[in-house]
């Protein structure tokens, strides 16, 4: 979306960040994203100049983007999964670009940006020798912490729900 609103291909996009759940209440956050420009890299924020866009259509767009897929196809997004299983293969295998980042559902335990330990969330992630590491230090707005925190939320409870399942099963 980034790319296509800015006349670029995927690949001149890198950084951005999904935070969270895979449902509705994950976070698309570009606050760290940059794009390559006329051969110059600038944050998206800059390039787009749109904030508005970004923190309302983009958001809620990437958030729907699941069940979009299922309504335009009348099928599973079962293929968008795949396609996303096999980027996560390629970058734990080869690792990720020096300067880059990518999204991954990893365990929370020992984060640096208060999301409690012991639930399966995304987070901007480094991979070296087929070991991921959390992206440390990136500072977060009160806007992407409401997010976060929400997204947070969804999981620990989801988490809860299945313990009380299992519990009684």
């Amino acid at each position: 979306m980034i790319a296509l609103k800015l006349g670029v291909t995927a690949d001149d996009v890198k950084n951005v960040i999904i935070w969270g759940n895979h449902s509705s209440t994950q976070y698309p956050d570009v606050n760290h994203a940059k794009v390559k420009l006329q051969g110059k890299e600038v944050g998206v924020y800059e390039a787009l100049k749109d904030d508005s866009w970004l923190k309302g259509e983009f958001i809620t767009t990437v958030q729907q983007r699941g069940a979009a897929v299922i309504k335009a196809r009348k099928l599973s997004s079962a293929m968008s999964a795949a396609k996303a299983i096999a980027d996560h293969v390629r970058d734990i295998w080869f690792g990720t670009p020096e300067g880059e980042f990518v999204s991954m559902g990893v365990i929370s335990d020992g984060n640096s940006y208060g999301v409690p330990d012991d639930l399966l969330y995304s987070f901007p992630v480094v991979i070296k020798n087929k070991t991921w590491k959390f992206v440390e230090g990136l500072p977060i707005n009160d806007f992407s912490r409401e997010k976060m925190d929400l997204t947070a939320k969804e999981l620990a409870e989801e988490k809860e729900t299945a313990f009380e399942f299992l519990s009684s099963a």
